[in-house]
């Protein structure tokens, strides 16, 4: 059974621009003023969101290249089905993100030396990328739910590199993270 969405720009593409100015600016917010936003009580749940961040960054990865692989095959349901998961798993990434933000005092990198040049690198790098991602992800699949094909297509071939590079360093801020994250 195949889902094709009616044709609305007027609503969808001003509804995906605030979404995507929102977003960023609310979770620019929390990194920039943790102390004015954090929740006085946190659940003790909290503590473990980073690995479970770190599983959805890992699963939308997979997803992402299910979905090419997908595609390349002609399979199109198939490659609707997982890249929506994708974009699912995506969005409970962010909203575990900002409960995080909200519930957990910000953990500095101890590293020293190189790994420390490169952990930065990969941080700022997975961050500056990440923005772009909400707008790129939510147009493309607009696109495709509307079977706009070439549009899509267009739109695409920027978002898949750049979403797949913000999932995987999103599990390597993880991996190097994880030693500073309290037991």
């Amino acid at each position: 059974m195949s889902i094709t969405l009616q044709k609305n720009d007027r609503i969808i593409i001003p509804l995906i621009t605030i979404l995507s100015i929102l977003v960023p600016v609310a979770v620019a917010l929390l990194m920039l003023y943790p102390e004015f936003f954090s929740l006085k009580s946190t659940f003790p749940q909290a503590k473990k969101l980073p690995a479970f961040h770190a599983i959805l960054n890992g699963t939308t990865a997979l997803l992402l290249i299910l979905g090419g692989f997908f595609i390349y095959r002609k399979k199109i349901q198939l490659h609707r089905a997982v890249m929506m998961g994708a974009f699912g798993l995506s969005a409970l990434f962010l909203v575990s993100y900002v409960i995080s933000k909200l519930s957990n005092p910000p953990i500095p990198f101890g590293g020293e030396g190189p790994i420390r040049t490169l952990y930065f690198f990969i941080l700022i790098s997975h961050i500056v990328l990440s923005v772009p991602i909400l707008p790129l992800a939510m147009m493309s699949i607009y696109r495709g739910a509307t079977m706009e094909i070439s549009k899509h297509k267009a739109l695409v071939k920027y978002t898949y590199p750049i979403w797949l590079y913000v999932a995987v360093t999103g599990v390597l801020v993880y991996v190097l993270m994880s030693p500073y994250y309290p037991v």
